[in-house]
């Protein structure tokens, strides 16, 4: 018998309504203030919010969906840059509807993607992708756009 060996991705994942956002990036990028400010976006709405796990992200794929799941060592955990650790309300997994990929402050996404850049195959499965510069105001309002435009949520 074959052990199965769990991959984590580098990310962040949140789920938004019955749906799912996993967002990727490099460390410092601020896929954990994004994460935390799309949480508070939603629930001032009255919509449903939760952290599903920031870091470190167990991606798999269930009858042609993506299911995300938080590392068991960090869940219900979010760093919070010059806190350190803070507890969050959390879900133990969600669908994914959606990626977004979050480059540095100096790296320029493209203005106007390509169909081919508008989508990532993840464990053999297409999502719909956006890709953003930074953590700022500007990223979180294209972020809810780009959801609201696929009709995600």
């Amino acid at each position: 018998m074959t052990a199965r060996t769990e991959s984590y991705l580098h990310a962040n994942a949140v789920a938004l309504g019955e749906r799912g956002l996993l967002l990727r990036g490099p460390s410092g990028v601020g896929k954990s203030a994004l994460t935390l400010a799309l949480i508070a976006r939603f629930a001032a709405r009255g919509a449903f919010a939760r952290l599903v796990g920031d870091d470190r992200v167990r991606v798999d794929s269930q009858d042609g969906r993506l299911v995300a799941r938080p590392h068991p060592a960090i869940e219900g955990l979010i760093e919070i840059r010059g806190l350190g650790l803070a507890r969050v309300p959390f879900e133990r997994a969600c669908r994914l509807d959606a990626v977004v990929d979050i480059s540095n402050p100096g790296e320029t996404p493209p203005r106007r993607p390509e169909d081919a850049q508008r989508s990532v195959l993840l464990r053999d499965v297409a999502l719909p992708r956006l890709c953003v510069q930074g953590c700022d105001d500007v990223s979180l309002e294209r972020i809810v756009f780009f959801l609201q435009s696929i009709n995600a949520f």
